[in-house]
């Protein structure tokens, strides 16, 4: 199990960080406090304590701060990481942006020993999930998923109108860390959109995304064509997107959106509505990760670590 073993910050560029009881992450700003934070590749530094202690040898005093690192960690070499992984450290998400840097003309550590770490062995990360961050919080790796977007839309479908909700869930699924691997566009016909759910199921994919057809209208049976495909139901996630959007309109009762898993797969339905289906994906998406580990036979604790694909 990967552990934070201390987090340290400093006010002031060219100094060296120093350990502090926990470290606030901010959107856009990195570590609050910190003064390296207006570099968006590296807002956030991070070393292993295992790549510390090579140098250790050489200098016993050595302190959590000493390499610059916002967050010394243990159990993962964030080194072998590739750029674009995603940890989950406490209540937080970072994504790694950059491993090692340019040592800036030898810095103390260099001076004294002739080596430093940090060049090689540290990473960077930006912030997508701001939270706190306390020694001791675990860290896992975020396994990025496949997923497949099916938009249903008789009008869409026939050229009659471009289809505007199937490309923004594509860019708000790729923002949430999945690798869409399929897409398409069908007509409001069951068997139609059953078959397009039972093909995107067989190729394995983790999450199939619906918008479009939850409505009341006559032709609106997403609904059902995803009951009909489904082994079983999830009805915790359209109640959660339902109740999000009575928040912001009462139109929101009327949504008919099912979920349910088909083998491996998790299939939600959205709403056509690009606005509409954006606020529903938001309301579950703090929940899908976990979801798709225990449904994929992850462990069921999502601070694991997770191997990265």
């Amino acid at each position: 199990m990967a552990t934070v073993q201390a987090v340290c910050l400093s006010e002031k560029k060219g100094t060296r960080k120093h350990e502090v009881p926990e470290i606030e992450l901010r959107l856009g700003e990195g570590v609050v406090g910190d003064a390296h934070g207006d570099d968006p590749v590296r807002r956030v530094s991070l070393l292993a304590k295992e790549s510390a202690d090579k140098l250790r040898p050489l200098i016993p005093e050595l302190k959590p701060g000493d390499f610059a690192e916002n967050i010394l960690t243990e159990g993962l070499v964030l080194y072998e990481l590739p750029i674009g992984t995603r940890l989950k450290i406490g209540e937080t998400e970072l994504e790694v942006t950059q491993i090692g840097k340019e040592c800036h003309q030898g810095c103390a550590i260099k001076q004294k020993t002739g080596d430093c770490v940090m060049p090689r062995e540290g990473i960077f990360a930006e912030v997508i999930t701001p939270g706190r961050i306390k020694p001791g919080d675990e860290i896992a790796i975020i396994k990025k998923y496949t997923a497949a977007v099916i938009t249903v839309s008789d009008r869409c479908a026939s050229g009659e109108r471009e289809d505007k909700a199937g490309p923004l869930v594509q860019e708000i699924l790729t923002e949430a860390g999945f690798d869409i691997v399929y897409t398409a566009l069908v007509p409001d016909d069951t068997d139609k959109i059953k078959a397009e759910l039972i093909c995107c199921a067989s190729e394995d994919t983790a999450l199939i995304i619906t918008t479009g057809g939850t409505g009341f209208a006559p032709r609106d049976v997403t609904p059902e064509a995803t009951i009909a495909v489904c082994e079983r139901l999830t009805p915790g996630i359209p109640e959660a997107m339902r109740a999000a959007s009575l928040k912001i309109t009462d139109r929101a009762m009327l949504s008919r959106a099912a979920a349910g898993i088909r083998s491996h797969s998790l299939i939600i339905n959205l709403p056509g509505s690009p606005k509409a289906a954006r606020e529903n994906f938001e309301a579950i998406a703090p929940g899908l990760h976990h979801a798709l580990e225990m449904l994929r036979g992850a462990p069921a604790d999502c601070a694991k670590q997770i191997s990265s694909t």
